[in-house]
């Protein structure tokens, strides 16, 4: 089994070390890779909204970012390997960089934020070339402006720097929205929407500790962290409730 549909939206069933691998090969062949990162909030989401359920399968892969997905597929027969967290991904592209001395781009998060992460970045991981940041209070297509001359101004900065990984972090569907208005006019080979990951190492979020995240537990860390969370983290349930209760076309093998 290669890959399923959970409600729809595409997943494939890779672990982390084939999506490494995948990612190996497609810079060595000098090949663009699309990544998106769907977890149970996203496909809720995509329940709604077939604009970004579109924008979510015409990704080149889909992780299985969230224990949800994990638990819908055995749940429905069809199993999933494992869970590969968008983060953790990110993490490894950033060893994978800093080992072949790759260049990184990064896109996303409020003013400073970008900096901030690559200079972390950097102290840990000096082998990275860092090619470039650039917030994401710009006008563009995430924005519902494609080809403002704002967003026009960011692209041309990317492909001149040539990166061979490009991190977009603006948010579920703006970061998708953004990245197939413009994939065909982006000059970089990985191409991965990865969210609050800016956030992350810029040290202005905190990652779940590990005993959370071997318990499939981080949302429910992150829930108690941040209260306000609880609009977004109440899809769970009724992700599982659909799961449960749905019929077998809710997760199903695809070609």
């Amino acid at each position: 089994m290669n890959k399923l549909s959970i409600m729809g939206v595409r997943i494939d069933n890779k672990d982390m070390n084939e999506v490494m691998d995948a990612i190996k090969k497609k810079i060595a062949g000098n090949e663009r890779y699309i990544i998106y990162t769907p977890n149970t909030e996203i496909i809720m989401m995509c329940q709604k909204d077939k604009e970004f359920l579109t924008a979510m399968n015409s990704s080149d892969i889909n992780i299985p970012d969230g224990i949800g997905l994990i638990y819908a597929s055995k749940i429905k027969t069809h199993p999933l390997k494992e869970k590969v967290a968008g983060y953790d991904l990110s993490i490894n592209l950033l060893k994978l960089a800093d080992e072949q001395r790759l260049k990184l781009f990064v896109v996303g998060g409020k003013p400073g934020v970008a900096e901030a992460a690559m200079k972390n970045v950097h102290l840990k991981y000096p082998g990275i070339i860092i090619a470039g940041t650039q917030h994401g209070y710009f006008k563009g297509a995430h924005l519902g402006e494609g080809s403002h001359r704002e967003e026009l101004e960011v692209i041309e900065n990317i492909n001149r720097a040539e990166p061979h990984i490009l991190f977009v972090g603006f948010g579920a569907k703006k970061q998708e929205q953004w990245i197939e208005y413009n994939k065909d006019k982006i000059n970089a080979k990985i191409i991965i929407g990865n969210g609050g990951t800016l956030d992350g190492l810029a040290g202005n979020v905190k990652r779940a500790p590990e005993i959370f995240i071997k318990l499939g537990l981080e949302w429910f860390y992150r829930l108690v962290k941040e209260p306000k969370r609880i609009k977004r983290q109440i899809l769970l349930p009724a992700f599982m409730f659909k799961v449960l209760f749905g019929g077998k076309d809710i997760v199903k093998e695809i070609e």
